[in-house]
């Protein structure tokens, strides 16, 4: 009997009459059931015998030739081709994610599993809708047969979510890891993931409605990635710990560097730094934390787009805890606002470990309980789970909540009870209370001592078969427990044998749920994955109101900390004192009689080029001083003479005199610069006054030392033409004036410093020590007052510095010059032409010093150079007294090479 054609076979006949072999093969006809059922079972990754996987084309494909008898071949395959594709990719997102463990040398880092651990959740999820809806066809009792059009319209969503996974797995892992065409380091692996994901979740945070799904998506695992991430911070910033075996984090661990170091502070832990792309991390360069510029956030590329700001701070944070843990209380006795910050109880501190693992929620927890009441109801609860410098403990965060109906509020009552009911001698009897208390009956079975019962054990026959021969030992030892011994085992180590209940898909919090991977954590993400979000703020307002808020907290408590010990129990200011009164000289007292002696060795022309006698100078003059109790030991500050520094002895000037040769050896105003003061700063101060911080704070005492030098020889000359002034001629009296304005400046500069550089800069430097915040902003502040300092003692080198102190450093050296004249006359310059020679000098002197004062004056003055350096008006006002040298319009009075003023001066002084 012929069968009746259908309807598709009678169009198909009519053109393929001719044609036998493109009429369709029956064999290849299916029913519409079949093909539904096989459309959903390639969605969950499987092959059918209507589907195949094409692992060379890496595609789903159709079997040949396959029809329905109700549809014609080109809408069949408009209608297969959106789920063949949703199938694809499904399947490529599974062997993407497969192919991260099976091509793996080694394990891969953390956030790489978290993010393949949350897009294969996220995969199941939709493999799950696939597998709801067979469920539901195959149980199906209706009589309404399901078509392959209904199906598309009930997996709309399905198919959408199918691309979107494949173009965030492929966007987050780069084909050259999967490839192995270069190495990806692990930090920058995971922040390339974190910053796509970060990226990805900001544009997604904009769509229209019923495109939640991608949102939620997105959240899901980005969350899940960052909580990996959240764990090492948490460590760092609560316990001073760097627990990173994976080398993840956008800092590492220096460890040839020791903690008690100088060099701790800056060198110890470093910014991992590369401009590369992710295909380009082999040429990864570290930078030291302390590098600055305008490129600051430039150089630390490896750390994700949201921590880049903090990134400093944090890294601090964990520094400065292993110094408070590290260095001991050096002080019993501190103010009050040292104890009350010193006796605060750290999060996670090494005393209270074990407390803060049972009580205290994590950083991860805490982030996880804001997240959900952030996107579940809208709340803000930083304020809240932030009390007293710490994150609240779940005790009082339940005790201090009404009872509420709000998701995130059940997740901290839930943490609660299972705290409450924890069994630390057995953790599966926490997992199995509420499985317990229903089988109250059964417990007996589960008694230790009704059930667990050891044979005596004869181990004669072992010691036969080992030593040989009889033995006189007793015939059998027996080791079974007396039922007193039984009671407390089992006291100890209650219902041993019980295990709990096999779930799918269990996570191991469940079962360990008081590790760092807690039950709160699994179950907000799983709420995640069901949840319809009532809002969907960007990534920044998340991880502002949910991380960073907790981070910063905890990074200002911890400087408040740091600063504490440093202001009061390591007494940083007294330090800073000594070096103020040392290397600024603000101790007169102190170095005087050393200074002395070696002011008179180089009159004299002496050498001094033994380490030993300086020391023992030095010694003396600190044990005689009325300061010596400044130092805590006269050691503590030695002087050694630097090589490089040295000068050759040289004079201005020479005359035709048995006494020249002395003079000759008159050394010049540098000369005191090889002279190097090092003062032992005491640790951890040192981390703050380093050994490149002394060679500035040198700087400052040479020059301060020229100043010194050049006012002690005028003080000298003084007195010499003090005992002349019964020969008062037109001469000497221009001696006397061109003395009196080299005394003048030397005097004026002399002050100028005490005030600016002693005084002004110390005060500005309290105030900024008063406004710190960490450790950092000590540093920088001391930075500060260093450069400060330096600029107003014109010892840095820059252009403008070194052309005043060109011209301050020659006024200094005339000042030995007229000294060495003075010398000459003193000591017996009767000769007329040594006279008249010394008067060409004193002439010589005079010149110089008024074209370097016009100099110093019009440089002085600039206006722009006043508006940036304020202190330069402070100069100008003190060296032009009066406007000796320039009036108040900017110009000079006495002009450069002019010498009537003087000589009109030096005629009206009395005879």
């Amino acid at each position: 009997m012929e069968l009746s054609k259908s309807f598709i076979d009678k169009i198909n006949s009519e053109f393929t009459s001719a044609l036998h072999f493109a009429s369709p093969l029956p064999s290849s006809r299916t029913n519409e059931f079949d093909l539904v059922r096989g459309v959903l079972q390639i969605l969950q990754g499987f092959s059918t015998s209507l589907f195949y996987w094409d692992a060379i084309g890496q595609g789903y494909r159709a079997r040949n030739g396959l029809y329905v008898t109700h549809l014609s071949q080109t809408s069949l395959r408009m209608v297969l081709d959106q789920f063949i594709y949703s199938a694809t990719c499904l399947k490529l997102v599974e062997v993407t994610l497969g192919q991260i463990e099976d091509t793996s040398a080694i394990t891969p880092p953390p956030t790489l599993r978290a993010f393949a651990s949350s897009a294969s959740a996220w995969l199941r999820k939709l493999r799950d809708i696939a597998l709801a809806e067979e469920v539901k066809v195959n149980n199906s009792n209706t009589g309404t047969a399901p078509t392959i059009l209904g199906l598309a319209n009930s997996l709309t969503s399905l198919c959408a979510g199918a691309e979107y996974l494949l173009q965030i797995v492929h966007g987050a892992i780069p084909k050259e890891y999967i490839e192995r065409d270069t190495r990806v380091s692990s930090a920058d692996m995971s922040v390339h993931i974190l910053n796509h994901l970060y990226e990805k979740l900001n544009d997604a945070c904009l769509v229209q409605g019923g495109e939640e799904d991608s949102y939620r998506m997105l959240l899901y695992i980005f969350v899940g990635c960052l909580l990996p991430y959240i764990e090492v911070l948490d460590s760092w910033i609560f316990e001073g710990i760097l627990d990173d075996p994976f080398e993840e984090m956008f800092f590492y661990a220096n460890k040839t560097i020791a903690i008690d170091e100088a060099e701790f502070w800056e060198k110890s832990y470093l910014l991992r730094s590369t401009h590369h792309k992710v295909a380009d991390v082999a040429n990864q360069r570290p930078m030291p934390l302390k590098t600055k510029g305008h490129n600051e956030r430039e150089v630390v590329a490896v750390c994700p787009l949201f921590f880049k700001d903090i990134a400093k701070e944090i890294v601090s944070a964990g520094k400065s805890l292993q110094l408070i843990q590290h260095v001991p209380i050096t002080s019993s006795t501190s103010s009050s606002s040292s104890t009350s910050t010193s006796t605060l109880v750290l999060h996670g501190s090494r005393h209270h470990e074990t407390q803060r693992m049972m009580t205290q929620l994590s950083l991860s927890e805490i982030f996880c309980l804001s997240l959900t009441a952030l996107i579940g109801h809208g709340d803000h609860m930083s304020e809240f789970f932030w009390q007293n410098d710490k994150i609240v403990s779940l005790v009082v965060g339940t005790e201090k909540l009404e009872c509420s109906d709000k998701i995130w509020h059940k997740f901290l009552v839930d943490a609660n009870m299972k705290e409450e009911s924890f069994c630390p001698e057995n953790p599966t009897i926490t997992v199995c209370q509420k499985l317990l208390q229903e089988n109250t009956n059964d417990w007996n079975s589960l008694n230790l001592s009704k059930n667990y019962l050891l044979p005596p054990l004869n181990d004669m026959e072992l010691r036969k078969a080992i030593f040989g021969g009889e033995f006189t030992t007793a015939k059998g030892t027996n080791y079974a427990c007396s039922d007193a011994d039984t009671k407390v085992v089992e006291s100890l180590f209650p219902f041993p044998t019980i295990l709990p209940s096999f779930k799918e898909d269990l996570m191991m919090s469940e079962l360990l749920p008081f590790q760092k991977n807690s039950t709160l954590v699994s179950k907000v993400l799983s709420w995640i994955q069901t949840v319809e979000p009532k809002c969907s703020p960007l990534p920044v307002v998340i991880l502002r109101e949910c991380l960073t808020f907790y981070i910063k907290k905890q990074v200002d408590h911890i400087g408040n900390q740091i600063l504490g010990k440093l202001l009061y129990d390591w007494k940083l200011m007294d330090e800073l004192g000594v070096l103020r009164d040392v290397y600024l000289l603000g101790s007169g007292d102190l170095l005087q009689h050393f200074l002395t002696v070696v002011f008179s060795k180089l009159d004299k022309g002496e050498s001094w080029e033994d380490d030993f006698e300086l020391n023992t100078v030095l010694q003396d003059s600190i044990r005689n001083s009325a300061d010596g109790t400044v130092l805590s030991s006269p050691d503590s500050l030695i002087v050694s003479l630097t090589k490089s520094g040295d000068s050759q002895p040289a004079t201005s000037f020479l005359v035709s005199s048995p006494r020249s040769k002395n003079r000759a050896h008159l050394s010049g105003i540098n000369d005191l610069d090889s002279l190097n003061f090092t003062y032992k700063v005491s640790w951890p101060l040192e981390l703050i006054a380093n050994a490149e911080t002394l060679k500035k704070y040198n700087q400052v005492m040479n020059f301060l030392l020229r100043v010194k030098r050049a006012k002690f020889v005028l003080d000298k000359a003084r007195r010499w033409m003090w005992k002349e002034r019964g020969t008062t001629t037109v001469n000497s009296k221009h001696r006397w004036l061109v003395e009196q304005k080299l005394l003048h400046f030397v005097d004026a500069f002399h002050q100028y410093v005490m005030d600016r550089v002693y005084h002004s800069a110390w005060r500005e430097l309290c105030e900024g020590m008063a406004a710190a915040a960490s450790l950092d902003e000590v540093i920088e502040v001391h930075e500060a007052y260093l450069l400060s300092i330096q600029r107003q003692c014109f010892v840095v080198p820059d252009k403008l510095w070194v052309l005043i102190a060109s011209r301050i450093n020659s006024i200094l050296g005339l000042a030995l010059d007229f000294y060495s004249v003075q010398q000459t006359l003193s000591s017996g310059g009767a000769v007329s032409a040594i006279k008249a020679r010394c008067e060409k000098e004193v002439d010589r002197i005079d010149k110089q010093f008024d074209d370097c004062m016009a100099f110093l004056l019009r440089v002085l003055s600039f206006k722009l150079n006043v508006g940036q350096f304020p202190h330069l008006a402070d100069l100008v006002t003190r060296i032009n007294y009066n406007n000796f040298y320039m009036s108040d319009t900017g110009n000079l009075i006495t002009a450069p090479g002019s010498d009537s003023i003087n000589f009109k001066l030096a005629k009206t002084m009395p005879v």
